[in-house]
C-alpha cells in the first residue's frame, strides 16, 4: 500500500528524523521524500511517500499514533492519502467543451486516477459529451432568481455521492461561499490569463489591447475573492503584433487545458499544499 503524508508546522529541529524514524517503527519503507521551509514564516513543509505491507498496515492505528507522537508535539497540520482509495472529482462546466474534453480523455486513457461521479451544467450544451464518456450529467439553470435553489442541488448532489473536489472547466459562474465553505482548497478553477494580471471576463481582450507578448493561463484553488485564490500552475505562449484576438483566444484554450490538467493532477497526487493564500508544489 502507497501512502502519502503532508505536513507543515512551524520548523524546529529535528522534524524529518521523527517522522522517517516513525514510519520506519510502523513498518514502512520511504520511496519520496521532499521538504522546504519559508523562511520567512519559519514554516517547514514536508511529502513523504512510503510503501507498507497491506495485510499488516492499519490506517486507523497509523492516524492515531501519528497524531499522539508527532502532529501534537509539533502542532502539525497533516494529511494522509493512500492509493487505495481514488478520490471522486466533480466536473462543473457551462458551454465550453476544451476543458471538459481533455480532463475526461485524460480520465479515461487512466491518466488521472479518479473517480468522476458526475458532470453539473447551467447549460445542456455539453451533455452529448458526458454521454459519449458515460458519466452522468446534471444540468441545473443557473441565474440570479434561482441562485440559492441550484447552490443547494448542486450541494446536495455533491453530498449524496461523497465528492472530495471540485474542477471548474469554464464553469461560467461565480461559485458563491456557501459551496466553498463545503470544499475550502478543494475547488479548482482555470482562468483564461496569466494572473494576477487580466482579471475579469475579458482578458484576451485587454492583452490585445495592451500589445502584450506573451498569454498565458492560470489554474487556482477557489476563494471567496475573485480570481486570487492560491496559485496551483500557470503557463504562458508567445503572441505578437500579427495575432488578431481570435488568434489569441486560439492559442489561450490550448493553454487553459493543458494549464487545467497539470493543475489537477498535482491536487491528485497530493503534491499541492496552501499556507498564506500561495501554495507549495512538490515535484
Amino acid at each position: 500500500m502507497k501512502t502519502t503524508i503532508l505536513i507543515h508546522c512551524h520548523d524546529r529541529s529535528g522534524i524529518i528524523r521523527n517522522v522517517t524514524g516513525f514510519i520506519h517503527d510502523q513498518g514502512g519503507n520511504i520511496t519520496y521524500l521532499d521538504q522546504h521551509v519559508d523562511q520567512e514564516v519559519n514554516v517547514f513543509f514536508m511529502r513523504v511517500e512510503s510503501n507498507f505491507n497491506p495485510e499488516s498496515f492499519s490506517v486507523e492505528t497509523f492516524k492515531k499514533e501519528f497524531e499522539t507522537k508527532l502532529a501534537v508535539p509539533y502542532k502539525m497540520k497533516w494529511s494522509l492519502q493512500t492509493d487505495t482509495k481514488k478520490p471522486k472529482m466533480a466536473i462543473f462546466v457551462s458551454k465550453y467543451n476544451h476543458c471538459l474534453y481533455d480532463l475526461l480523455s485524460r480520465f479515461n486513457s487512466g491518466e488521472l486516477a479518479v473517480e468522476i461521479p458526475f458532470i453539473i451544467s447551467n447549460h445542456a450544451d455539453l451533455q452529448p459529451i458526458a454521454e459519449q464518456f458515460k458519466i452522468p450529467y446534471y444540468h441545473i439553470p443557473f441565474n440570479k432568481n434561482n441562485k440559492d435553489e441550484a447552490e443547494n442541488k448542486q450541494l446536495e448532489l455533491l453530498k449524496t455521492h461523497n465528492v472530495d473536489f471540485i474542477v471548474l472547466a469554464r464553469y461560467m459562474q461565480i461559485v458563491s461561499g456557501k459551496v466553498i465553505s463545503k470544499f475550502p482548497n478543494n475547488i479548482i478553477n482555470i482562468h483564461h490569463s496569466f494572473l494576477p494580471a487580466f482579471a475579469g471576463a475579458k482578458p484576451y481582450h485587454a492583452a490585445f489591447a495592451r500589445g502584450v507578448k506573451i498569454i498565458g493561463a492560470t489554474s487556482h484553488y477557489v476563494t471567496e475573492e475573485l480570481d486570487a485564490g492560491p496559485i496551483i500552475e500557470q503557463d504562458v505562449t508567445t503572441v505578437s503584433h500579427s495575432h488578431t484576438i481570435k488568434d489569441f483566444i486560439a492559442k489561450g484554450r490550448d493553454l487553459e487545458k493543458i494549464v487545467l490538467s497539470r493543475a489537477v493532477k498535482l491536487h491528485v497526487q497530493g503534491k499541492t499544499m496552501v499556507y498564506n493564500n500561495k501554495t507549495v508544489i512538490f515535484s
